[in-house]
């Protein structure tokens, strides 16, 4: 078997893991996961998408004391993972 030898882009990738560009659908994705388990965790919570130095990074977070309560007593948020499926 011959051996393969594969060079990388870095700055496609970066893009890529960025959502920059024509990757924009990267980003659109890492919404819509986040808005289903903010959705999915119940009232209080909120998603966001930020791009940090090397990628973008979507996330939930509890909004409202109520939320807050939700997650510390019956991890809303941990039990609501599978809707980012």
């Amino acid at each position: 078997m011959a051996n393969a030898r594969v060079t990388l882009n870095h700055r496609e990738v970066r893009r890529l893991l960025r959502g920059e560009g024509q990757y924009a659908g990267v980003r659109a994705d890492l919404e819509r996961r986040a808005r289903a388990v903010a959705e999915a965790a119940g009232d209080g919570m909120e998603a966001d998408v930020f791009v940090g130095r090397n990628r973008a990074r979507g996330g939930v977070i509890t909004a409202t004391p109520a939320a807050r309560e939700a997650e510390a007593r019956g991890r809303a948020l941990t039990r609501a993972m599978d809707a980012a499926r």
